[in-house]
Parts: structure tokens; sequence; C-alpha cells
């Protein structure tokens, strides 16, 4: 029996293999459709301007635009398609910067086939589904962050992730001060801040903390 409305997925990740998989995986699941597939954030974004996407399966781990960016500027330009994130990284400051940006949902790469097929349902709807291991490490918070009022844990600014792209593109703090158009000493503020809230001692952890997000 054909369904009435197909979810019609288009895939964001790095690996064309990705898509590959989940088309050939999908083929007995009558309502769902990978329609597209994209390996970068711009990429995904030109894809929507000429294909009909219900679901997008965002990885976080984009080299370039990241996941998360690539999420923000869809969520703005593209409201009415749904991001349901697809990671391999559960931990909470992934799945908060994803969602706050816009994203549905947050699943675990590996989940199986009727996790995979329940989150994709549930995103298409509207839905929040977030992986039960990636809600535990919510649930727990994290030490670095503030709470909002609502209890809710927050992630960076988007202004406190530019100065991290740009720490790590080994500028100085007078080159950020020009390059943000804010003075020194709100660069050095910025810097002190960051590396108390995410608990790093020096620049070199500041500079790993955005290698490991592939920000640079």
């Amino acid at each position: 029996m054909v369904p009435d409305q197909i979810i019609r997925i288009l895939v964001v990740d790095a690996q064309e293999i990705v898509a590959i998989g989940l088309r050939s995986w999908l083929l007995d699941v009558d309502d769902l459709d990978v329609v597209g597939y994209a390996n970068t954030g711009r990429a995904a974004l030109e894809h929507l301007k000429a294909a009909m996407v219900d679901v997008v399966l965002m990885d976080v781990s984009l080299t370039g635009m990241d996941g998360i960016d690539t999420t923000r500027a869809l969520h703005s330009s593209y409201p009415q398609v749904r991001v349901l994130a697809h990671s391999s990284l559960a931990e909470i400051e992934y799945a908060n910067s994803m969602l706050k940006e816009g994203a549905t949902g947050y699943l675990l790469k590996g989940a199986d086939k009727e996790e995979f097929t329940k989150a994709v349902r549930a995103t298409a709807q509207g839905q929040r589904y977030v992986s039960p291991a990636v809600q535990r490490n919510i649930d727990m918070g994290y030490t670095w962050t503030e709470k909002r009022f609502d209890g809710e844990y927050v992630g960076l600014t988007d202004r406190e992730r530019e100065v991290i792209r740009l720490i790590a593109l080994e500028k100085t703090n007078e080159e950020i001060s020009l390059a943000l158009e804010v003075s020194l000493e709100t660069v050095k503020t910025h810097r002190k801040r960051l590396m108390a809230k995410l608990d790093v001692r020096n620049t070199a952890g500041l500079v790993k903390y955005a290698l490991d997000r592939r920000w640079v």
C-alpha cells in the first residue's frame, strides 16, 4: 500500500556512502525516500532552492560551514523544512547548539532502522526527537555553560564562536579587534570567558576546540 504522503529526505553528510546506504536501507519503508545528497552546507542550501524536501538529515561535523551554521541559515531561509541532526557526537554542546539553531531533533549515527524511522517521522511532524543517550547528556548538563531562566543549558554565543574561529586562524588580539570592530579589552575578555566556559587552560585549548568541530 502506497502512503498518502512520502517524507522526502535530503542527506547532508561529508560521505556520499551515507546517502547511498540510507537510500538502500529505506527501500522497504513506504513513506520515506532519500531524494538528494549534499556533502557541504553550502551545497545543501543550493539544493533546497530547486528541490522539494521535508526533512534534512544534517551531519554536525561538516567541513567549512559546519552543520550548526548550516542549520541556522537553513532555518532562516526555509523555515518549513525540518532538520534532524544526524551525528556520531553525543555531547551536550553539539546537541544544544543544533537544537538552538533550529533543528527539530538529534539522532545518533548507528541508530537502528526502527529508531531512524521513528525520528524522521517525528521530525517531519514537527515533534522533537532526541536519541536517549544524547538526552541523558542534556539532562546532566555541563559545568561551563549558563542556564536560561527556563532551566535549559545554552552553548556558545555567535560572537564567541566567531572569536574562537579567529583564534584558531592564528589571529592576534589586535587583528581580532579590527576584524570584529570591538576594543582590544573586549577581545581579551572574550578569551578569558571562553577559557572559563570551555574549561581549557590556554589558547591551544581553544584552537583544539575549534579544530575538533571543523570550524576552520
